[in-house]
């Protein structure tokens, strides 16, 4: 479900980076079949998204599409694709679509709704 905010962001992305967008729209569409009930919002120049937690978030970049979970160091990370070394934080970078299936994002996802939702 997008807000006013969040189809404005996607329309300047259009604009700024076709690539970049068609890349968000196809990551968005996983984590919602994921997560049927997540919502977004704009936040922190990029989508959050929620369930009813916030529980990840969509960064578009010039290069890829960062998917980021802010409790990312408490998913159990089975494929080896989450990347950062801060205290909370991981997210996966994507480049193509076919790193959706290809980096298993709907595990990742559905993991970490699951871990807001307890909190």
């Amino acid at each position: 479900m997008a807000t006013t905010s969040v189809e404005q962001l996607l329309s300047d992305l259009a604009l700024a980076n076709p690539d970049r967008h068609a890349l968000v729209l196809s990551v968005r569409a996983a984590i919602h079949a994921a997560v049927p009930q997540a919502t977004e919002r704009v936040m922190y120049g990029g989508i959050m998204v929620s369930a009813p937690t916030p529980f990840c978030g969509v960064f578009a970049y010039a290069e890829h599409v960062s998917l980021e979970f802010g409790r990312g160091c408490d998913l159990k990370d089975t494929h080896g694709v989450l990347e950062g070394q801060g205290k909370f934080r991981r997210h996966i970078k994507l480049r193509a679509g076919a790193d959706i299936a290809g980096k298993h994002l709907a595990d990742y996802v559905r993991q970490a709704a699951a871990l807001a939702a307890a909190e």
